[in-house]
């Protein structure tokens, strides 16, 4: 077990009492989870959370490779790529959204299991396509899919993961999106660029999600605040218990019942309590979507155009998609330390120099350069953005703020991919990643207004 997860030993908020192994005379099953240290209970369920993460990665950026093939291959229009890549974001706006709203009502494990069914078996099909229209209809189930998965992984980690190290916990599984480029990257090089047929190899390798998907089923817990709130207390106690177990910590003295969810509306977005965090945090995912999805969807073939092999310019790719790690991990540990407001603005500062440096970029030096400062810092801020999020909002909107804000921001990356061809044309690299530059900008600047949520335990009503 890490030592940096353990955290120092707190007063209880409630009782005084402290969190190191002396038991409070009453806790709720959330403040008994809070009060964990993080163990391998915790590291199993974010390894299994992050493995599903990772497959949505790696089929997020095969797309990238398969554009560049297609371009090759089919002769694909830079119109046609934009095509295929925002059918793709197009059912991940909508898949963010429907798929928050439904977590919150029928549980957060359900939904990841079917978002990994979903588009595990509609990436395997897509292998088969016979055309693009075919190719084009299939990525947006894909879509709804991928979508509707990282806000709700995300949300089930975040409440599962002990309150002194939950930013933390929740940037490594975003982390694991980096595992899932480089392993799109080097499936790329690999496989992709094989030949005629290598971009339909990669793509049905892309079900394994849908054989995933009865291993997450089986072992993954379903969110105790989500069971709490349905009024499932007997199923919360058993899960509660088997993160105490995996701790060696006995359970309190007595355990207060949260009441069960009132039959009325449900609080919303845009209450004057939540409203101000609503805007700041669409307007974050708004154009960091924007940024990274007209980057990276594009990188491999705007450097096909420069010149570069297809097998060089995914190798090219795949160096720059290395960096995402490093880039992770400075945030994780940031994020506990500077708090998550201004460790999210840092990396999209760095990710505004970054983006203007690489379009000033010639040569093969600069290019990697300035790619892999741009991979570094907008992943880091991915990393932030996705722990930011859940903690915003109460239990019983938690997962359904998360994914609107989530669908808010696949807006962005739907334009994008169609904004780049225009862009190019326009001003050259120049001035498409000067926008995305802009973008950063604002983005860092939404950032600020953020409430700093670290240290704070997830808010219930």
């Amino acid at each position: 077990m890490s030592p940096s997860l353990r955290g120092p030993a707190e007063p209880h908020p409630v009782t005084g009492t402290a969190q190191d192994g002396r038991r409070p005379d009453a806790l709720t099953r959330p403040e008994r989870l809070d009060r964990l240290p993080f163990t391998r209970r915790h590291a199993r369920m974010l390894g299994a959370s992050g493995l599903g993460w990772a497959l949505d990665a790696m089929d997020v950026g095969l797309v990238s490779f398969v554009i560049a093939a297609l371009t090759v291959h089919w002769g694909l229009s830079k119109g046609d790529g934009s095509l295929l890549a925002s059918a793709g974001f197009l059912g991940m706006a909508l898949g963010a959204t429907l798929g928050g709203r439904l977590a919150d009502r029928v549980g957060r494990r359900s939904v990841f299991v079917l978002t990994l069914l979903v588009y595990g078996i509609a990436t395997g099909a897509s292998a088969l396509a016979t055309g693009l229209a075919m190719l084009v209809a299939l990525r947006f189930v894909v879509g709804l899919g991928l979508g509707a998965e990282l806000p709700v992984a995300s949300t089930l980690v975040s409440e599962y993961a002990p309150r002194r190290v939950r930013g933390r916990v929740v940037v490594w599984l975003e982390a694991f999106w980096a595992v899932g480029w480089i392993l799109a990257a080097v499936i790329g090089t690999v496989v992709v660029a094989a030949g005629p047929a290598g971009w339909r190899w990669a793509l049905a390798l892309g079900m394994v999600p849908a054989a995933y998907a009865i291993v997450v089923r089986f072992g993954m817990p379903e969110s105790v605040r989500y069971l709490e709130s349905a009024g499932r207390h007997a199923e919360a106690e058993r899960a509660v218990r088997s993160f105490e177990e995996a701790a060696h910590v006995a359970p309190p003295a007595r355990t207060v019942e949260i009441a069960d969810a009132p039959d009325g509306p449900r609080p919303s977005l845009w209450s004057p309590r939540l409203r101000a965090r609503t805007a700041a945090l669409w307007v974050v995912w708004f154009c960091v979507n924007l940024s990274y999805y007209g980057a990276f969807i594009w990188i491999p073939t705007l450097l096909v155009d420069r010149g570069f092999g297809l097998t060089r310019s995914f190798l090219f790719t795949l160096v720059i998609t290395l960096a995402q790690l490093p880039g992770y991990a400075i945030a994780a540990w940031l994020i506990e330390v500077i708090g998550r407001r201004w460790t999210l603005t840092i990396f999209l500062i760095g990710s505004a120099l970054a983006a203007g440096a690489f379009g000033l970029a010639g040569s093969e030096a600069t290019i990697i350069a300035a790619g892999c400062a741009l991979s570094f810092f907008n992943l880091g801020a991915w990393g932030a953005l996705y722990a930011i999020g859940p903690e915003l909002y109460p239990t019983p909107v938690r997962a359904t703020g998360t994914g609107a804000a989530a669908g808010f921001g696949r807006i962005a990356s739907i334009l994008a991919p169609l904004s780049v061809p225009l862009l190019m044309s326009a001003g050259g690299a120049v001035l498409t990643f000067s926008v995305f530059a802009l973008a950063f900008v604002l983005a860092a600047i939404a950032a600020v207004t953020l409430p700093e949520q670290r240290g704070a335990a997830l808010v219930e009503e």
